[in-house]
């Protein structure tokens, strides 16, 4: 017959055991189990910040966008507008971004793509449907082996290379391949003969 001492001890022994089983157990199965972040936002380096905002500039951020991170980033552009930009950069609104560059009739001229110039000096790359990414990525490293390319167009070149290699390569990021709208004036033929008139 057990004592209830000796009862006591021994439950307690064995509350000890599955106490260590499991905890063993658990961090087996934590080990195993696939770790999951959270998505990135943006695509260019960011990092948290902690805000202390009044609340009716929080319900003007948010009628700009749910996230209070990206409407902050899409009221920034203006301001963002007015620096000095590099060869190639990632525009960003929210989860999507373009890329801007300078404005390059080289570029145009050595892979076939057409330059939608912005109102800040810079340009967005398009193209019709024949040409690819991953074609536009071999007629720029192709051009990049050229010797006689100009300094500024070369760091152009060298840019927009980065940026979609590192694009290709993130686990993040996907390539889209998207078509714009493009609206282009012409002048009327009679025009100036009409100015000549007057």
């Amino acid at each position: 017959m057990v004592s209830s001492n000796n009862y006591v001890e021994m439950m307690d022994k064995v509350k000890y055991s599955l106490r260590n089983h499991l905890a063993t157990t658990s961090a087996g199965i934590s080990r195993l189990a696939p770790r999951r972040g959270r998505p990135r936002k943006f695509i260019g380096p960011s990092r948290p910040v902690t805000l202390t905002l009044p609340e009716h500039v929080i319900d003007a951020l948010t009628a700009v966008d749910a996230d209070l991170s990206r409407a902050i980033v899409r009221l920034a552009q203006p301001v963002l507008g007015g620096r000095q930009h590099g060869p190639a950069e990632l525009v960003t609104f929210g989860r999507y971004s373009v890329i801007a560059v300078q404005p390059s009739k080289t570029l145009e001229k050595r892979t076939g793509v057409n330059l939608l110039h912005l109102p800040d000096g810079r340009a967005l790359i398009s193209f019709d449907r024949s040409m690819t990414i991953p074609g536009l990525e071999l007629l720029i490293a192709d051009a990049l082996e050229d010797r006689t390319l100009p300094k500024t167009d070369r760091a152009i070149f060298e840019a927009i290379a980065d940026i979609l290699k590192s694009s290709r390569r993130s686990e993040n990021v996907v390539l889209l391949q998207r078509h714009v709208i493009v609206l282009e004036t012409r002048r009327s033929a009679a025009s100036p003969s009409r100015r000549n008139s007057k």
